[in-house]
């Protein structure tokens, strides 16, 4: 929680509390009455607290996720809220979202994701290097025997694994060349094979 969200919170509060106070000055006489109001607010309050809170969680499950449009033979990757392009492509049977990187090389897997599809990246040897914004970083490169894509099947792609602190694999120009075309229009990526 930030220092602003505390400061909005003491505010709601100092409100509700002038609020609460006032209502229950007013109607002393009738204290049941009061008492049930007051009870029927603060669950109100708390309904909205509740649903400002969760909000972000609510509004990720309604934003468009990548579609596969078979007609046109198009993949539309919709731009995420932080301004990046996600694509989620299936590596020898298991999911693993790539950030669309048209400024890196080639597909770079991070040790998590390397895990995740079979591959040990204590076992690699890091032989190759990279350099990245970060710097320079050991690399190795790997074969993955399956990766698919809605209805595109590619086999033996090759991909790099990052021996460094890589929080999200990197989708580069090596997989991207092997559709026939990519733009962005409207808020949207468009794969074309």
């Amino acid at each position: 929680m930030t220092s602003d969200d505390i400061g909005h919170m003491i505010y709601l509060v100092l409100m509700l509390a002038v609020i609460g106070s006032w209502v229950f000055v007013q109607n002393r006489q009738s204290l049941g009455k009061t008492a049930q109001q007051l009870a029927i607010w603060v669950l109100i309050f708390l309904g909205v607290i509740a649903a400002y809170g969760l909000w972000e969680d609510i509004r990720g499950t309604m934003v468009r996720q990548q579609a596969v449009m078979s007609d046109t033979g198009q993949i539309a990757v919709p731009r995420a809220r932080d301004g990046h392009y996600y694509l989620t492509l299936t590596i020898n049977d298991t999911p693993v979202t790539f950030l669309v990187d048209t400024g890196a090389s080639e597909m770079v897997l991070n040790a998590r994701d390397a895990r995740r599809v079979g591959i040990d990246p204590q076992d690699l040897a890091y032989l190759d290097r990279a350099t990245t914004a970060n710097g320079e970083v050991q690399t190795a490169r790997v074969n993955l025997d399956s990766v698919v894509l809605g209805p595109i099947h590619d086999q033996d792609v090759t991909a790099w694994v990052n021996k460094g602190a890589l929080e999200q694999s990197l989708l580069g120009m090596g997989y991207l060349q092997r559709y026939s075309g990519f733009e962005i229009r409207n808020n949207e990526l468009i794969l074309t094979r």
